[in-house]
This record gives C-alpha cells, sequence and structure tokens, in this order.
C-alpha cells in the first residue's frame, strides 16, 4: 500500500460528513478533487471502503475502522509537527473548544490574538448547542467549553469572561397596541423558541414558568440566527442574547421590548473538567485569558453597557 497523508485526511473528512460535497467544502478542495483522491484511496484496498445508496453515501464497516485508524495516523503526525516546533522554542499544539452556539460571538474575540501571538497552535471550535457542549466536556473531548450556564453535575473549574444578557425581542415593523399588558404579548402572540437543549431555550421557559405566562402559539427554530430573521420577519417575538443582534439593533431590524424582570443576566464561563490536565497549550491559554480579559472586553464588548 502507497496511500499519503491527504488520501487520509480526505477519506477522514468524507466518512465524517459522509458527503464528498461537505467535505470538500471543509477541505477547501472541489469536489472532483475529493472524489479523486477517495477513489485513489479506495483502490488498495479489496475491500469496500463507501457506499452508495440511493444517492446517499454510507462508510462501510471495514470504511469505518480504517477511518478510526486514519484519525490515529493524522494525530501522530500532527504530534510530531508540535514536537519539532516544541524543539524549537514554539508554543505548539492544538486546543480543542467546544462553544454553545450564541457563543460564536464571544469566543473569536477571546482567541484572536492569542492564535497570532503562537503561530504553532491549531485551534478546533466547536459552535454546537449546550446539550452537545457538555457531552463534549463529559467525554474529555476538549480542552475547554464556553457556557452560559454551567452544569451542576460535573466537577468544573471556570475563568467568568463576561455577561450574558437576554431581553424580549420584537421587529420594528409591527407597532404593539399601546398600553398592552406584558402577560398579553405572551399569550397572544407567537413565541419563537430554541430547541431542546439550549441554554436560550431553558432560560426562556424558566422566566415564562417563574412568571405564570403562557404562550398561545410556540416556534421553534435550531439556531439564534434563524430565530433572528424570524423575529425580524414579524413571525413573532423570544427571548434572544444580546450579543447576537448588535448589527440588528443599529440598524432598527429589531427593537428591545421593555418587560418586567428582563434582561436575564448570566454571564459566560470558559470551564474545564477539574481532574483535566492541561497541555501546554491549553495552560498557555488560560494564561493569556487572566491577563487579557479585561482589556479584551473593553476594547471589543463596550457597546455592551449601553443596553
Amino acid at each position: 500500500m502507497n496511500y499519503t497523508l491527504h488520501q487520509l485526511q480526505v477519506f477522514l473528512k468524507v466518512a465524517q460528513k459522509q458527503s464528498i460535497t461537505k467535505a470538500a467544502e471543509e477541505l477547501f478542495l472541489t469536489q472532483p478533487a475529493v472524489s479523486i483522491q477517495l477513489k485513489n484511496f479506495q483502490d488498495q484496498f479489496p475491500i469496500p471502503l463507501t457506499e452508495v445508496v440511493g444517492r446517499k453515501l454510507y462508510v462501510t464497516e471495514f470504511g469505518k475502522e480504517i477511518a478510526e485508524a486514519a484519525e490515529n495516523i493524522l494525530a501522530e503526525a500532527d504530534a510530531i509537527n508540535y514536537k519539532t516546533l516544541a524543539f524549537k522554542g514554539v508554543l505548539a499544539g492544538r486546543l480543542k473548544i467546544s462553544v454553545v452556539s450564541t457563543g460564536k460571538y464571544v469566543m473569536p474575540y477571546f482567541l484572536s490574538d492569542f492564535m497570532e501571538l503562537h503561530k504553532g497552535v491549531d485551534l478546533v471550535m466547536d459552535v454546537t448547542n449546550k446539550s452537545r457542549v457538555v457531552q463534549s466536556l463529559e467525554q474529555n473531548e476538549v480542552d475547554f467549553a464556553l457556557v452560559s450556564v454551567i452544569p451542576d453535575h460535573l466537577k468544573l473549574d471556570r475563568v467568568e469572561l463576561m455577561k450574558n444578557k437576554l431581553f424580549l425581542i420584537g421587529n420594528t415593523k409591527k407597532e404593539l397596541p399601546k398600553n398592552i399588558s406584558k402577560k398579553k404579548i405572551f399569550q397572544e402572540y407567537p413565541m419563537i423558541y430554541r430547541e431542546e437543549g439550549s441554554a436560550t431555550r431553558n432560560a426562556m421557559e424558566t422566566y415564562m414558568k417563574r412568571n405564570n405566562y403562557s404562550t398561545r402559539k410556540k416556534i421553534e427554530l435550531t439556531s439564534n440566527e434563524a430565530l433572528k430573521q424570524a423575529v425580524t420577519a414579524g413571525l413573532g417575538y423570544s427571548i434572544m442574547p444580546l450579543i447576537g443582534i448588535k448589527n440588528s439593533l443599529k440598524n432598527k431590524e429589531l427593537q428591545i421590548i421593555p418587560v418586567k424582570d428582563l434582561p436575564i443576566v448570566t454571564h459566560w464561563n470558559l470551564v474545564w473538567l477539574s481532574s483535566k490536565n492541561l497541555t501546554p497549550t491549553a495552560s498557555a491559554f488560560l494564561e493569556f485569558l487572566q491577563n487579557k480579559k479585561d482589556q479584551i472586553i473593553k476594547e471589543n464588548f463596550n457597546w455592551f453597557e449601553e443596553y
């Protein structure tokens, strides 16, 4: 056999995405280039690695074993690169962070200068919902996680970064009747929710339950961006994190509706397992945060205090 690291990388990505198109997008390659590398890799094995049923690509059981081996080989190859850089006195390694979906508006600002300072560090940031973030912590798959609600069943250490504020949001085209009670807003107008397992969804449901609000009609969407667009289009109202709607407020596409006991205020926390042995890269990032977080907040999130 004479497969290359590039072929291993292509096959692993195809196996993970179960799609040549999606693999090509993530690898910044054309679909024909991925298909050629996949065929050249497959030709070295007497057993199929993938199969197409209907129009969908599936990885065979044998292919799954090869994908697992490919992941291990590529990890070892990365380790060689990191060790070479470390021998030259350069901080090197992989930093893996799981981020709740709204955290994508926060975490990059705390990473940018660190990544600029340490060219030998590779970043893997998974943006997903709260349930998946907690799972990645439980299974020790990541160095850190960014959450606004700390899971209480895990023993974690943390660094508090900044406030997270959630307001009742509506669009600016539909005016609510004057003197309408806040309870009626929730009862008589459609409310737009995030999916089950989302921290934003949990915060919204907790607030409504505490105030004995019920809703006539519920719409559920699976991302904050989709939720924001739905509110902008006038589909309904929602309780949303301020961090993701700055431009929409500035452009007067959305408005904050004053309601008793809002905003809900939590804090963004970078957390990690207390029992985890942090890598030199992870330890360096923590030290960077402790020294620079106040400056980063002041430079990038000063506008937050206007609301």
